[in-house]
């Protein structure tokens, strides 16, 4: 049976049968993989707590028919311990692993760009070097722009023009005009333009300085469902909650 080897981010885990787990891990050189863990869940496991969402590990992994089948697993980094011990970082990087799964559609297909993100997003929050919600924010606008999905916020997405920009459409995908705004777009205001731009470009001193508006939490959510498809649903269990 053939192997790789390769390290990853743990995003989730779905018991299998008694004692095993199907495993999604996001590679640095693979991509994403699904690969089954077995007798992880017993008490003498000899993984550990090194397949838990959050955690970066060296894994071995031997190719099978269906699953792949995870033989081995080094920690590199413990980012779950310091972010399940905070509630605000644990659900935004509940936010960012949901994101990463949802976006990376194809397995075993490699984003280095993508991967670099996820680590860098995830060590922050372990850090707790910023706020834990514009950290989550930025990695699913900066992650989504990866992907082909950046708004644009500099011009008008009709006319190009660069003043008079104060509407915002999601469906249209950025900056409107007045004379162009289209029905859906939505008034923005010179804050949240701001802070839009610095989540995209990571201007972390502009981001903690306020506290992100509800009209950033509320375009980021829509952003993200409307390019994807779909929800990401720890977005709108955070929204729900303020």
């Amino acid at each position: 049976m053939a192997t790789y080897r390769d390290e990853g981010v743990i995003l989730r885990t779905v018991k299998l049968g008694e004692a095993d787990r199907i495993i999604t891990i996001f590679t640095k050189m693979h991509g994403k993989v699904r690969a089954v863990a077995k007798g992880v869940r017993r008490t003498r496991s000899r993984f550990g707590g090194r397949l838990e969402p959050f955690m970066r590990a060296d894994v071995l992994i031997a190719q099978g028919r269906n699953l792949d089948v995870i033989s081995q697993a080094v920690s590199i980094a413990t980012y779950a311990d310091p972010i399940c011990a905070d509630y605000d970082a644990y659900m935004n990087s509940g936010v960012i692993v949901e994101a990463i799964d949802k976006i990376v559609s194809t397995e075993h297909e490699r984003s280095l760009d993508q991967y670099s993100l996820l680590v860098s997003a995830l060590a922050s929050m372990a850090k707790h070097r910023h706020n834990p919600k514009a950290t989550g924010e930025s990695y699913v606008m900066r992650a989504l722009s990866l992907a082909g999905w950046s708004p644009r916020m500099d011009s008008c997405v009709v006319c190009g023009r660069h003043d008079d920009l104060g509407y915002f459409s999601v469906r249209m995908g950025g900056m409107m005009c007045q004379a162009d705004r289209t029905p859906d777009a939505r008034v923005i205001d010179e804050l949240s333009i701001s802070q839009m731009h610095a989540l995209l470009s990571g201007d972390w001193p502009l981001l903690d300085s306020h506290d992100l508006t509800s009209k950033v939490d509320e375009l980021v959510e829509e952003w993200g469902e409307y390019y994807l498809e779909r929800p990401i649903r720890s977005l709108r269990l955070l929204d729900s909650n303020v």
